[in-house]
């Protein structure tokens, strides 16, 4: 083996390292973002939950998904959809991204208000890098992801929730 390609070999393997470092310090910075949005879920305490919410992201996403289901329909159900995907979006993400909503989120995550919330290694650990900087909980490493964050100004808040919408339910 060439002293050239011995040298690509370990160029490639330390920029691979240095790419997987990279995952590990944003992963571990989210976690203690999420962390803090965990206690907040779990205090229902909704000052310190909407310090680590995008609520216009949730709403944009909203009403993006709104109109995604309604494109397949007929021209009236597409009109509609399109007339009714914002102001339904704006009133959706008002009552349903708070604490206690997504409690539900937290306890199929395995949070119920009586765990303990895991440390940030832990939290970590179970955060998955995603292309755009983003990062993302799954249940499980190779299961979807069902909610995903975003560094904003040095705080990582949730700016998507991919799961059904079942799963967030208004207290009863």
């Amino acid at each position: 083996m060439g002293i050239w390609r011995i040298g690509a070999i370990l160029v490639l393997a330390g920029a691979a390292l240095s790419v997987s470092e990279c995952a590990t310090t944003q992963r571990l910075s989210a976690a203690s973002d999420v962390h803090a949005l965990l206690v907040s879920i779990r205090d229902d305490d909704s000052k310190a939950f909407d310090a680590h919410v995008d609520r216009r992201a949730l709403k944009g996403e909203m009403e993006t998904r709104i109109l995604q289901r309604t494109q397949g329909e007929n021209d009236i159900v597409k009109s509609l959809g399109a007339m009714l995907a914002h102001p339904l979006a704006e009133i959706a993400g008002d009552t349903m991204v708070q604490p206690d909503v997504f409690r539900a989120v937290a306890e199929y995550y395995g949070y119920k208000p009586e765990t303990p919330v895991p440390n940030e290694v832990v939290i970590a650990s179970t955060l998955r890098p995603l292309p755009g900087g983003r990062i993302c909980a799954a249940k499980g490493p190779k299961g979807p992801c069902l909610i995903t964050f975003a560094n904003e100004g040095g705080t990582w808040k949730l700016v998507s929730f991919d799961g059904d919408f079942s799963l967030l339910r208004l207290p009863t």
